[in-house]
């Protein structure tokens, strides 16, 4: 497995039919991602048992409060829990300042420290960077500034054939097999040809969260092949033009952007609290991208090695 997706919220503005807002939580092999933290999202990770210790990184899209009023919350258990290691938290300019005026006003020293990464509007930059993965921010259009995330895992390395190479091999010597090179013994004698003793690498996966935003043609370039795309379908097409002027996007233009972008498989969400039943939305949706599927809280979404 290389990426696993957990919807935590789903809805748009408010809670309807038992959907909350929105949240979502990304594992990219061993580290865990939370997207948005709208209200209710800790009552959420309590109901699917997940593990507060797991969360290091939260990313938060803009600042309309059904995105990110779960934040303090969540923050405040963490500290009750008595954690001790780094938050890291990357979001628009003056979310570190709500934060810290909250912090001021309660008289609330945190048990661990807060990491801001601030994102620049409109710009689309590297704001995560390690040896498996990057995080890369994707300028939206909304009312106010927001930005969705496009997660790239970095080329793998190679695999040991274990048909071929039966013996155990020192560290040093399997790295140069998995970084593509020849083994050779210490008077130049070729042991094992990588060609021969080594499988392709695994396909490194994408995922692409687009919060709030109208329609963007043009992301169709930005998410070209990308394996997994989340993107708001707040209303369906019939509201096209109410879509439009919220600054929000219909089911059917989601999908012609996933179809055109050519992506594995598209996730939609943020549904407006006018649809209790959300079967025609995402059949309207698969009557242009057939590889549709709704964003309900709960689901898992895996994108498999």
């Amino acid at each position: 497995m290389a990426l696993e997706l957990h919807i935590l919220g789903s809805n748009s503005a408010a809670f309807a039919h038992n959907r909350h807002h929105t949240s979502q939580l990304l594992r990219v092999q061993d580290k865990y991602f939370m997207i948005d933290c709208g209200e209710g999202t800790q009552l959420q990770i309590k109901k699917y048992k997940i593990k507060l210790s797991r969360i290091n990184h939260i990313l938060i899209s803009h600042l309309h409060g059904d995105h990110y009023y779960g934040l303090m919350g969540l923050m405040s258990t963490l500290h009750l829990y008595g954690r001790q290691s780094d938050l890291h938290i990357y979001g628009p300019p003056g979310l570190s300042d709500i934060i810290s005026l909250q912090l001021k006003y309660s008289a609330t020293r945190l048990s661990y420290d807060i990491r801001f990464h601030e994102w620049t509007p409109e710009k689309t930059e590297v704001i995560y960077d390690d040896d498996k993965l990057t995080i890369t921010t994707i300028p939206l259009d909304h009312r106010i500034h927001c930005s969705g995330f496009l997660f790239r895992e970095k080329p793998k390395k190679r695999g040991i054939n274990k048909y071929v190479v039966t013996e155990t091999l020192t560290p040093v010597a399997a790295n140069k097999l998995r970084n593509g090179e020849d083994i050779y013994d210490e008077e130049g004698n070729l042991i094992y040809e990588n060609a021969l003793a080594t499988l392709p690498p695994k396909k490194p996966y994408s995922y692409a969260y687009c919060s709030d935003t109208r329609l963007i043609p043009e992301l169709a370039n930005t998410l070209k092949d990308v394996d997994m795309v989340y993107h708001e379908s707040t209303f369906m097409d019939d509201m096209r033009e109410r879509a439009a002027t919220t600054y929000h996007t219909t089911a059917r233009q989601a999908a012609q952007l996933a179809k055109d972008a050519n992506a594995g498989q598209l996730l939609l969400g943020h549904f407006s609290t006018r649809y209790r039943d959300l079967n025609p939305m995402l059949a309207e949706a698969r009557s242009v991208f057939e590889e549709s599927y709704l964003a309900e809280e709960g689901k898992k979404f895996v994108v498999n090695t």
